[in-house]
């Protein structure tokens, strides 16, 4: 990706800032499981693996953290000065998770994009996917997910929700965009298809991106065998101690939609296994909700894009100013307050005495008792 540098001056600036209807869906033939079969992994694996330096760049300069959860819902904006049109993101959610900086990325970005998720499968016709070990078969298939979804959105961007986009007719989720050993696949089909049929324990679920503020975080690292069950086990924290993972709501836990969609596969029993998963992860906060509420029903979804600016162009800027001096650098007047509305909240964390973070790097997980650290 020769032209993400360009994006470095940005990145670190914001990073730091203290601010002054498509077309009918085509039809798709259903997707068998034997098809997918020969994406099982391997009894006996490997020792390779693959360098993923190239994203691990991309994600440090596009990628912006909203920080911890403060488990306060963030109030309806102000319309941009001038006039009384809402620009930007108006969720209650928006201070949560993880933005990608769309609306920054020139055509040379968005293109590199592409190239590399076509690097990304081509890698597959060198090295036997299913041969390597297990963490790093499940960051090849999350990278490629994510990548393949970062791409899609820059070129669909200004788009409000995601889920809006299509690929030849044919919803982004659902879409056989990718081809990996001469196979057709939808980000849907790696996720559930592949990964949620082979790996067993859920944590697997927050490694994925969907572009929505609802969703897991994007990761501001490419995952790979070394740092996978770490990047899952802190996606997992994020987004369970988070509004958007769990609420009560009149002496009801209220959890993510996304639950349910993964309840085949992980939450069988829903209520008592996904109370079992949340406990799992629950800070002292989220453990006391846990205690209270009762029930478990899957409500909580925010499909509005997780970039910084609401997927909307706006027509009206804003210089940003940096250690009290302003740059030449100009921003819209709604990421100008989202970002103002962040250093905020980062001030407040500062207050309450949460800055330090804790790190497991030898995590057991679930798995083969030779490789303890692997996710299953």
């Amino acid at each position: 990706m020769p032209h993400l540098p360009r994006l470095l001056a940005l990145a670190a600036l914001l990073s730091g800032t203290a601010l002054a209807g498509g077309a009918p869906a085509a039809a798709q033939s259903p997707r068998g499981e034997a098809e997918l079969a020969t994406f099982a992994p391997s009894d006996t694996p490997g020792n390779d693996r693959i360098d993923y330096s190239i994203w691990d760049e991309a994600m440090k300069n596009i990628v912006i953290s909203m920080g911890p959860s403060l488990r306060e819902g963030a109030p309806r904006p102000d319309p941009s000065f001038g006039t009384r049109r809402q620009y930007g993101h108006v969720s209650r959610y928006r201070l949560e998770g993880t933005r990608v900086m769309f609306s920054f990325l020139d055509a040379d970005v968005i293109a590199s994009f592409t190239e590399y998720r076509k690097d990304l499968e081509n890698t597959a016709n060198i090295v036997d996917i299913q041969s390597l070990s297990r963490n790093e078969q499940l960051a090849y298939w999350i990278n490629l997910h994510n990548v393949a979804m970062v791409e899609q959105i820059a070129n669909a961007w200004p788009v409000r929700q995601p889920r809006d986009i299509k690929v030849d007719g044919v919803p982004l989720d659902e879409a056989r965009f990718i081809t990996v050993e001469g196979i057709k696949l939808s980000p849907r089909d790696i996720r559930e298809k592949i990964v949620y049929r082979h790996w067993k324990d859920p944590v697997v679920i927050y490694g994925f991106w969907r572009g929505e503020i609802g969703g897991p975080s994007l990761q501001k690292e490419a995952f790979n065998a070394d740092n996978v069950a770490r990047l899952l086990q802190r996606g997992a924290g994020d987004f369970v101690n988070s509004l958007r993972g769990s609420q009560d709501q009149g002496g009801r836990l209220q959890v993510a939609e996304l639950y349910r969609e993964a309840a085949p596969f992980f939450f069988p029993d829903f209520e008592k296994d996904v109370r079992a998963h949340l406990t799992r992860y629950a800070d002292q906060t989220t453990a006391a909700l846990l205690a209270k509420a009762s029930g478990a029903d899957p409500v909580i979804a925010e499909y509005d894009i997780a970039d910084i600016e609401g997927g909307v162009r706006e027509p009206t800027y804003q210089n940003i100013t940096s250690n009290g001096v302003s740059t030449s650098f100009r921003i819209p007047q709604s990421v100008a307050a989202l970002l103002r509305e962040r250093e905020t909240k980062f001030q407040e964390i500062i207050r309450q005495g949460r800055t330090g973070t804790v790190t497991f790097s030898n995590i057991t997980l679930p798995g083969d008792e030779s490789e303890p650290a692997e996710v299953e």
